[in-house]
């Protein structure tokens, strides 16, 4: 598993590797059962805090993602369609979003902001 970090990026480590590796878990290459490093492996490959890679995973493991096994690791957790549709819907929600905000800064109305999400899906 590959996790890149930006010290650029606006988003702070901890989150970085989360929205990683739940990408990674959403788009399937990261199965349910799949072994993740050790926090302490990760931290040391990626240069940074036990504790920074420690945050990330306790919010994986809260919000579903991975599970924790003592002494074992933690592993992707068991597939729940619900959550993973809850998931996408947010960020069909965050996208949205943005482009209703595009679109009142450009002076775009409601009425033909929903002509371009009609044309947008009838192209696919």
């Amino acid at each position: 598993m590959d996790i890149i970090i930006s010290n650029a990026s606006e988003k702070p480590i901890y989150d970085q590797i989360y929205s990683q590796v739940k990408s990674a878990i959403m788009k399937g290459v990261l199965k349910e059962g799949d072994a993740l490093p050790s926090i302490r492996a990760l931290a040391r490959d990626l240069k940074i805090s036990v504790i920074t890679t420690k945050r990330a995973f306790d919010d994986l493991e809260r919000d579903g993602f991975i599970h924790s096994v003592q002494g074992k690791g933690s592993f992707v957790a068991p597939s729940n369609p619900q959550m993973l549709k809850e998931e996408i819907l947010r960020e069909i929600e965050a996208a949205l979003s943005k482009a209703y905000e595009l679109s009142r800064a450009c002076g775009v109305s409601k009425a033909e902001l929903a002509e371009m999400l009609r044309v947008v899906a009838e192209e696919v």
